[in-house]
């Protein structure tokens, strides 16, 4: 009988071999943990800080060397059990949601003017909104005091010689104006950072899209919404999140405001009842429990905002 040779194996018949998972390189992360633990060490402590603080008796004693008093969760009990705590929560989220919408489409209706006009047009625009943003707040809020004061301000001069009669009207007196006169200068500060980056999006978007659509007979409206919109979406998110964080604790301007002869009770906002819990008060334990609530109040405002980014992301 004559042997059958078995064919040899060729290359295709062989097993296939696995494939070598490619290690990911340890330097970038090690690269990455001095930055993560000062971030750690310079935001971890103080808010760790901040939460036991907010489990004491913590008052003007404590600062000259008493030792606090340790009550666990009375503080946050007595706050918010407090109607007063609710109402400066309340005007806080309407203030922050107001002037973080009308933020938004003013700075984008800004935008879309930079965007239409000539150069030299547009570079007015831009020198004039880096002024009013590079304003130090103090001057800001001096010049604005003055233009709406009740004996010598010329927005009452103004209304008065148009017909109207504001002669010696307190514009801080009831805490509906004064919201008013809070809202037009938050707003007017934070309009330029919001038009810029409107703007800076409005830039990216092709030219050639724009016209086949103008020439496809579509509207200013429709190409607005159906074009522009969507493709500057992403950063209308983040300025939209960034705004909502600042509105909530704005301080600066509502203390000033108040200092200028605004009832306390009726305008306070988080910002400026923290600081009259701690400050003025010297009630440091319920002042970190407040800034404990402000804490998560952001947090749950801005997770939905961020929950739509990571699904953009991904």
């Amino acid at each position: 009988m004559t042997a059958v040779s078995t064919p040899a194996r060729t290359r295709q018949d062989s097993p296939p071999q696995q494939v070598r998972h490619r290690r990911r390189p340890v330097a970038p992360y090690l690269l990455l943990v001095p930055t993560i633990a000062i971030l750690l060490l310079a935001l971890g402590y103080p808010l760790a800080w901040q939460f036991w603080t907010s489990t004491q008796k913590f008052g003007l004693a404590q600062q000259f060397g008493k030792p606090p008093e340790f009550v666990g969760m009375a503080n946050y009990v007595q706050l918010f059990t407090d109607p007063q705590t609710w109402a400066v929560v309340g005007r806080s989220i309407a203030f922050c949601l107001v002037n973080a919408a009308v933020t938004v489409i003013v700075g984008v209706l800004v935008a879309l003017l930079m965007n239409a006009v000539g150069a030299v047009t547009r570079l007015i625009l831009q020198i004039a909104m880096l002024l009013a943003w590079a304003m130090p707040v103090i001057a800001t809020m001096t010049v604005w005091i003055w233009l709406f004061d009740w004996h010598r301000g010329i927005v009452n001069w103004a209304l008065t010689s148009l017909g109207f009669d504001f002669t010696n009207h307190n514009w801080l007196e009831q805490p509906l104006s004064f919201y008013f006169v809070a809202t037009v200068i938050v707003v007017w500060m934070s309009v330029p950072f919001v038009a810029f980056s409107v703007y800076a999006g409005l830039t990216q978007i092709s030219e050639e899209v724009m016209e086949a659509a103008a020439l496809d007979g579509a509207t200013p409206r429709q190409r607005f919404f159906s074009i522009i919109l969507p493709m500057i979406r992403p950063v209308l998110m983040i300025i939209t999140l960034l705004q909502v964080i600042w509105d909530l604790r704005v301080f600066a301007q509502i203390k000033m405001l108040q200092d200028a002869g605004a009832p306390l009770a009726s305008t306070d906002l988080l910002g400026t009842y923290i600081y009259r819990l701690g400050v003025g008060s010297s009630d440091f334990g319920m002042a970190s429990a407040l800034s404990i609530f402000v804490l998560v109040l952001t947090v749950a405002l801005s997770f939905f905002y961020v929950l739509h980014l990571m699904k953009e992301d991904s």
